[in-house]
């Protein structure tokens, strides 16, 4: 049975006793019905044996002098049932059609209502909610400053409620790549209007994911609740043909942020990211399938062979080269999307002095503006600031600030004047001088 059922109860032509009965909550199962069913026969007195469900009894016609009767109202009227909740909230007899039509239009409304104080009874405990919702890539992307001597991480104005939803994100960083992103995101979190996603979900720039619909996209988000504000970060967005116009299609108002840092340093950062994880492949991949020795690999090329051709040419097809060539996506972006959505977001400036970015950010956003200096503290071991809230103090992992290889200054100084006329092209796309050493 379902929230609601009503017992016509029409038998032989004749309405049963006379009257619309109405089952009004949580009834589950035909032994019910037959029972109930069986308690309104034995109010039922008088009439003939052909109007009965049940020939074999006798009734009498049902005294018509009340209009509505009330069959059963059981203790957990008023309170969420509990076990297998095969109870009834209530039933009811109606005699009169206007009645009825009333009676059912308040019992509509009652159920509605009903349906949400059971919907916002239960709650998530504090740990599990932080766990399960505000804590679950931590162990990825952040490492516990002071593991020994500090609590858990609770973040208190991060609990999650049953009444809570999860929505498609209002703001999304689309880029880029090693210029902050996670940083970025973290940061904000910091934020009590803020709910971040887990991870990178990559939903605009894989058509795998892509193909799954909107609604797989929504699942990947956090609870919320009504006023926050639900953001999600992909590096790749920015550097993926399709993933503008696929943006648009789910939220033409979406709020965009993307974080760029000084190129060169951009490129040398991506490069050594790029060499570590292909270390780490080469060191696990000992093996070949037939089990015999792999050959040794190639010694790993240096930044300089890479990024300089033997002519003397800048190697504009090595990817942390073209990354960094910002312009060249920027376009694509505002094709799609007016200037006032997309706000720029200085990466170097960001590591050296969180506040006045996030200020930026806060009223782009609209929301409060919450991220103060006491959100922060410099660790001078890692070399960058980090985090802190009311129970604790948190730093990027350890991959986040990787010591970079030593670059040759001819090659930063050329590397630099090869950018300047593209870091102008950008800067006038986005209306704003980033102050990018030009040599």
């Amino acid at each position: 049975m379902g929230l609601f059922e009503i017992l016509w109860g029409k038998v032989g032509g004749s309405a049963f006793c006379g009257r619309l009965w109405i089952i009004y909550g949580e009834c589950q199962g035909f032994a019910w019905v037959t029972s109930t069913w069986q308690r309104i026969e034995k109010k039922c007195e008088g009439s003939s044996s052909d109007q009965m469900p049940n020939k074999a009894r006798p009734r009498r016609e049902w005294s018509p002098k009340s209009p509505i009767d009330v069959l059963w109202m059981p203790r957990s009227a008023m309170r969420p049932a509990e076990g297998d909740t095969s109870d009834c909230i209530l039933v009811v007899g109606v005699s009169r059609p206007k009645m009825a039509a009333a009676f059912l239009s308040v019992a509509l409304v009652s159920l509605f209502l009903t349906f949400h104080i059971l919907y916002d009874s239960a709650i998530y405990s504090i740990h599990a909610a932080s766990v399960i919702e505000s804590m679950d890539d931590v162990g990825n992307e952040l490492d516990n400053h002071q593991h020994q001597q500090l609590p858990t991480i609770v973040i208190t104005n991060k609990v999650h409620f049953s009444r809570t939803n999860r929505h498609l994100p209002q703001a999304i960083i689309v880029g880029v790549r090693k210029c902050g992103t996670r940083a970025l995101l973290e940061m904000l979190f910091l934020h009590p209007q803020i709910q971040k996603a887990a991870g990178e979900v990559h939903f605009f720039d894989r058509d795998d994911n892509y193909e799954k619909g909107l609604e797989w996209y929504r699942k990947k988000m956090p609870y919320s609740f009504k006023g926050q504000l639900t953001i999600e970060k992909s590096p790749s967005y920015f550097v993926t043909p399709e993933v503008p116009e696929r943006i648009r299609a789910m939220n033409s108002s979406v709020k965009l942020l993307l974080i760029v840092r000084e190129p060169v340093t951009r490129a040398i950062s991506d490069y050594t990211q790029l060499r570590t994880h292909a270390a780490a492949a080469a060191s696990t991949a000992t093996t070949t399938v037939e089990g015999s020795q792999k050959p040794p690999s190639q010694p790993q090329r240096s930044f300089e062979e890479l990024v300089i051709r033997p002519d003397g040419t800048i190697n504009e097809s090595y990817r942390p080269i073209a990354i960094s060539l910002y312009h060249n996506y920027m376009h694509r972006w505002l094709e799609v999307f007016s200037r006032e959505q997309i706000l720029v977001v200085n990466g170097d400036q960001l590591i050296e002095d969180p506040v006045p970015q996030l200020r930026r950010i806060e009223n782009f956003l609209g929301i409060e503006p919450k991220i103060g200096r006491h959100n922060f503290y410099f660790n001078h071991t890692k070399g960058f600031y980090c985090l802190r809230n009311e129970t604790s103090e948190k730093c990027l992992r350890e991959s986040k600030g990787r010591r970079h290889p030593r670059v040759s200054p001819i090659v930063v100084t050329k590397l630099r004047k090869f950018f300047n006329e593209h870091n102008q092209r950008f800067y006038e796309l986005v209306g704003e001088d980033l102050g990018w050493p030009e040599e």
